[in-house]
């Protein structure tokens, strides 16, 4: 009995430390690949901080002061060292701790993607089951157009055309920032996220501002997630429909409704969290023209500025971030994979 019970902790610990293992050298080969392309590329952040007018001793001054003179494998043990003990380093675009102006912009973004992936997870679910059961039909091939609009259109397009027709002629989008100039400040920040904020303060007129800023950018970039969750929930339940315990389900007289949502779609939702959680991950890193096209100051539109700049701080500190958010959604749908599904354990 102790022996086994001993086999079986060990067994746990050893795929613990595995998979511990497997996600530093995922987020070491990211550091490092970045790094080196970084280094690579036709910027120079040099002139950044000294400017194209600079004489060449203070050109070389600073370029040894940023280390830049030393082999790139030097530099990159050097940054490894220094992010060992939380130091990111300094953003040349505001000389500000790069830690600190992740955690001012990242709030923003985290309500922008939280909103849009709720629209795409209320519009795509749906969509899907209903094109999954009327495979072949009208209403099939309207979700199927759905999700090609979804996915074709660019969303640079979509975003001005939205600020064009619902903010320039109809008035009804709050347009370009977050809130309005006259709230700009006034609301305290707790979280950073201004709907909660704004809630928690009870400024209901500032809250109904952002509400109104916010949601058109969403619902542009919530499309693609309904694209991308719709597609994958209809693939998903095509597979389950043609199972013969759903031809056993309608033969016993259960109606349509409880065959399709009560055992064809249960048994996808496993699946479906994985396809949640990568959207989820996408939008929070993928939101950059969305930002762009609606100066919304979040995390995609810091990370463009930086890379633009040749910021290089700032950028392996956005692209780390990115890492954990894919590495910790993943790690999190195989929790909940063991929570939803017995088989697994």
């Amino acid at each position: 009995m102790f022996a086994s019970t001993a086999s079986f902790f060990g067994t746990r610990m050893g795929g613990t430390s595995r998979r511990f293992g497997a996600v530093l050298m995922t987020l070491l080969g990211l550091l490092a690949m970045t790094f080196f392309i970084g280094r690579v590329m036709p910027l120079d952040p040099v002139l950044a901080v000294v400017g194209p007018d600079a004489d060449s001793s203070t050109y070389d001054q600073v370029y040894q002061a940023m280390g830049l003179d030393r082999p790139l494998l030097v530099q990159f043990g050097y940054y490894l060292r220094d992010l060992a003990q939380g130091n990111f380093g300094n953003a040349l675009l505001t000389g500000h701790p790069v830690i600190e102006d992740i955690a001012r912009v990242f709030p923003a973004t985290i309500e922008l993607a939280t909103l849009a992936i709720i629209f795409g997870v209320v519009i795509g679910l749906p969509l899907g089951v209903f094109a999954a059961a009327n495979q072949g039909r009208i209403g099939d091939h309207l979700a199927r157009v759905v999700t090609l609009f979804g996915y074709s259109t660019p969303i640079f397009w979509l975003g001005m055309m939205g600020l064009l027709v619902f903010y320039a002629w109809l008035g009804w989008a709050g347009g370009a920032g977050r809130i309005d100039l006259a709230y700009d400040g006034m609301v305290p920040s707790v979280t950073g996220m201004l709907l909660i904020d704004s809630a928690i303060a009870g400024d209901w007129e500032a809250f109904s501002s952002a509400l109104k800023h916010i949601l058109l950018p969403a619902l542009i970039l919530g499309l693609n997630s309904v694209a991308y969750i719709s597609r994958m929930t209809r693939s998903f339940m095509l597979e389950q429909l043609s199972q013969e315990y759903i031809l056993t389900a309608r033969v016993k007289g259960l109606s349509r409704h409880k065959v399709i949502w009560g055992h064809a779609f249960r048994n996808i939702l496993v699946q479906l969290l994985t396809v949640v959680a990568l959207a989820y991950g996408s939008l929070l890193e993928g939101a950059v023209l969305i930002e762009t096209v609606f100066a919304w100051p979040g995390f995609g539109q810091y990370l463009t500025s930086s890379l633009l700049l040749g910021d290089m701080n700032a950028v392996m500190g956005c692209v780390l971030v990115i890492g954990f958010i894919f590495v910790g959604l993943n790690l999190l749908s195989d929790a909940l994979y063991k929570v939803f599904d017995p088989r697994t354990r």
